[in-house]
């Protein structure tokens, strides 16, 4: 295996230790032994892979799983995954860094949490470095269970179990689309491997499943990425502790979807579909979290919106810039890569300000006992550290210079204008309402960030609001933030310096078949007097005459109702799924075994048929099977008799004659084995029914009296209709195979069986010698199977049971 493979299975290995550690070194912090693990990670990543991508080269290295399905552990290093495999390591670390401080030893389960926190980051590397889809998808899913148990670590809680199901329920969904969509990939290249579908995609976007493909994996990415209506999970996570929001919530769990949607662009991304389904639901995503993170009260619930807003942000760019892969202009592919460009370059400022302030918050809540906007206030002076990295991190996510939010901020409301002026994909001149909504959300960002600035930390500190004395937090708890605020102010100082490793990359990997070409000093702090700078202005203005006039409109009904409307279509469909649930239960579980038996043979019989008929089993008989099946006249007697006795069971009422029916029946088939030159079988068949005939005489008096019971006539026509769609089907199974093996000139096994009886089995019986050796395994189950039933006999009769016990 490759180093690639070891930095995704590491963390796996290292969850194993960490109960071990917890208990042989219980006076330490089991987190200072996790730091170990994406400290390393980051480390070795940039020291093996940095100078490597810079160079653009990629790399890919398999080891075959399971290769007959074409499903191999195979992993893929570019631009792309290499930012992702940085943000997850290196935020990581910093994360558990925070952890420590932040969890008490004493108090928490330290074991149970970094186990699950460590299974999340192997689980996050695997995504973003996996190249087949199923492998893909298998850690896909295991972030979802991953960050089901972070989020209801504290699981004593209502809420955090409320939050961790619907976060399984909602991102799980997601999944199972997205798998239904890889099967279509599949089907359309015959391949799981993305670099190979990629390569391929020119071929198959006229394909029919094309559409539905990209669907289902784009439902994938929106649930993960809490894309509207998808984005409820989010708000109601935030009972998880916060070392948990800030990393799963802010930098890795909700940039999946980004990511899966950057990986697939350059399969579905020349469609005008692509474009505007990621253009249209970013957009609408950013607009709406910013306008309900503005009517929240809870810190950490006005973080979630913002989040929420963000990535709807990080996604319509990322709509935008699939127009590049469209477009053959030259002067087009380099305008709408900017887009591209400017979506890198926000996914890490995002992580970088959203990751401080959540930490912030937590620091806030861990020192304050609340995070109530109106029970906090004049925070200023008692907690100094806090407010200037809390400062640092608003202004970016407000789009106040000279931090690295403004820059992407004003790249965006470009790249916003820009799209305006697209002459494909059916863009008219309603597409100005495009930079409105984008320069609306940004105002409301402005107002949610100035409330949580004003609230927190200025006016009048008041003892009485607190129930413990507020104080700064301790230097540890204080270091993870302040590095997150330093990159803050670096990144918006000098934004290049990542332009060669990690965004230049990334966009190339992104925008495959593409030259693109980036000024290297494109990102910059200071774009001149263009139309974006006056729009980050008129931002500023309208968002501080809201802010100074909130008294107003914060009384109105809206801003009241904090819950977003999109919960009651989620609380509803809970409900109704549960009353369903509970009536199919109730429906199949009626403790009578007749309606068992009619659900299974209903469901063998539908599937058998529908098997048969989708592979052409019900087709004319092949010429020459008529004449084989030429019958004696004495067989037709033989074949009514048989029949005859069966049919007649259900009529008859007297218990010994149902007794000579059962023998006459199995006489007949007897006499069939005989007919067809098998004596043994004959024999053997002779045997059972004498044994079986004096049983049933010996417990003659025993047996219930033959009573007449009153049925609906529904009842004896569903018994009807599935015991004749039961023995139709049997009967046609038998003709086709039959069939099959004439059409085809099969060999038939039983030719083998006689061939090899002597030789072999060293036997002359071939009827035996098949039982005892050629099947031998068989037989020795079939008596295993008739032992257990004996001893069931035995322990009833034995305990003689008697009617009304639970057996």
């Amino acid at each position: 295996m490759s180093l690639l493979h070891w930095i995704i299975l590491i963390p796996f290995l290292a969850a194993i230790f960490v109960p071990l550690l917890g208990r042989v070194f219980p006076r330490v912090h089991t987190g200072w032994f996790v730091l170990f693990v994406p400290l390393a990670l980051v480390v070795v990543s940039w020291i093996s892979y940095s100078s490597l991508i810079a160079d653009g080269e990629s790399m890919l290295h398999t080891v075959p799983w399971v290769p007959m399905l074409d499903i191999n552990f195979s992993v893929y290093l570019d631009g792309l995954s290499f930012l992702f495999l940085l943000l997850i390591t290196g935020i990581g670390t910093l994360v558990v860094l925070y952890s420590i401080y932040y969890l008490d030893k004493k108090k928490e389960r330290l074991q149970h949490f970094y186990v699950y926190l460590l299974m999340f980051i192997g689980a996050m590397l695997g995504v973003v470095l996996s190249d087949n889809l199923i492998v893909l998808y298998a850690f896909w899913e295991l972030t979802s269970l991953a960050s089901t148990l972070l989020i209801g670590f504290w699981f004593i809680r209502k809420k955090s179990m409320f939050g961790a199901q619907k976060s399984m329920l909602i991102t799980v969904f997601g999944g199972f689309a997205m798998l239904v969509g890889f099967m279509l990939l599949y089907m359309m290249t015959g391949t799981f491997s993305i670099r190979e579908i990629i390569g391929g995609a020119d071929g198959i976007m006229d394909h029919a499943l094309f559409l539905p493909a990209m669907i289902l994996v784009l439902l994938g990415a929106f649930t993960k990425s809490v894309q509207f209506p998808f984005h409820i999970w989010l708000p109601d996570a935030m009972e998880a502790p916060t070392p948990v929001s800030a990393y799963l919530h802010s930098a890795t769990m909700v940039k999946a979807g980004i990511y899966l949607v950057a990986r697939m662009m350059p399969i579905f991304g020349g469609s005008a579909e692509w474009f505007w389904i990621i253009l249209i639901t970013g957009l609408f995503t950013l607009f709406w979290g910013a306008i309900s993170a503005i009517r929240q009260k809870d810190l950490k619930a006005i973080l979630a919106f913002s989040t929420i807003s963000q990535l709807g942000l990080i996604m319509s760019l990322l709509g935008v810039g699939s127009a590049a892969l469209y477009t053959q202009d030259p002067e087009l592919e380099i305008m709408y890569a900017g887009a591209i460009v400017t979506a890198m370059f926000h996914l890490i400022n995002h992580s970088t300000f959203k990751g401080s302030l959540f930490m912030v918050a937590g620091i806030i809540d861990h020192e304050t006992g609340t995070r109530n906007l109106y029970k906090l206030g004049g925070l200023m002076t008692i907690m100094p550290v806090t407010f200037t990295v809390s400062a640092v991190g608003l202004a970016a996510m407000a789009g106040i210079p000279p931090f690295n939010g403004f820059i992407s901020k004003e790249m965006f409301f470009g790249n916003m204008i820009e799209v305006t002026e697209l002459p494909f994909f059916g863009m008219g001149e309603w597409a100005i309402i495009i930079p409105m909504i984008a320069w609306l959300a940004s105002v409301f960002t402005f107002i949610y960030c100035a409330f949580m600035f004003y609230k927190t930390f200025m006016g009048k500190y008041d003892r009485a609001n607190y129930w413990v004395d507020v104080h700064e937090a301790s230097p540890g708890l204080l270091v993870s933030p302040v590095l997150l605020g330093g990159l803050v102010i670096i990144l918006g100082l000098f934004p290049n310096i990542l332009t060669n490793v990690l965004i230049h990359p990334s966009v190339t990997s992104i925008l495959t078949g593409i030259s693109v070409e980036l000024d290297p000093y494109s990102l910059t702090l200071w774009h001149g007097l263009e139309i974006e700078l006056f729009m980050s202005i008129g931002v500023v203005a309208v968002g501080v005459l809201a802010f100074l006039y909130h008294n107003k409109w914060t009384e109105w009904e809206i801003y009241s109702k904090d819950r977003d409307v999109v919960n009651l279509f989620y609380d509803q469909g809970i409900d109704k799924l549960q009353d369903s649930s509970q009536w199919i239960t109730r429906l199949q579980m009626t403790g009578r075994l007749r309606d068992y038996f009619v659900y299974m043979l209903v469901f063998i019989v539908a599937l058998l048929a529908v098997t048969m008929w989708r592979s052409g089993s019900f087709q004319e008989l092949p010429e020459g099977m008529a004449s084989t099946m030429d019958t004696p006249l004495y067989m037709y007697g033989v074949m009514f008799i048989l029949v005859g006795s069966a049919a007649v069971l259900p009529f008859i009422k007297s218990r010994i004659t149902f007794i000579i029916s059962i023998g006459v029946l199995g006489l007949m088939v007897a006499l069939f084995f005989t007919i067809f030159s098998a004596p043994d079988l004959a024999l053997t068949q002779l045997l059972v029914e004498t044994v079986l005939l004096i049983v049933l005489m010996l417990a003659f008096r025993h047996l219930p009296e033959m009573t007449t019971e009153t049925k609906s006539r529904s009842y004896k026509t569903v018994n009807v209709l599935i015991a004749a769609s039961a023995g139709a089907l049997v009967t046609m199974i038998s003709i086709s195979a039959y069939a099959l093996r004439l059409d085809l000139d099969f060999t038939a096994i039983s030719d083998y069986f006689i061939e090899n009886a002597v030789p072999l089995g060293g036997g002359y019986n071939i009827v035996n010698v098949t039982l005892v050796d050629f099947r031998g395994f068989d037989t020795v189950l079939e008596a295993l199977v008739l032992g257990i039933v004996a001893l069931a006999v035995i322990m009833l009769v034995k305990h003689r049971f008697k009617g009304g016990e639970d057996i």
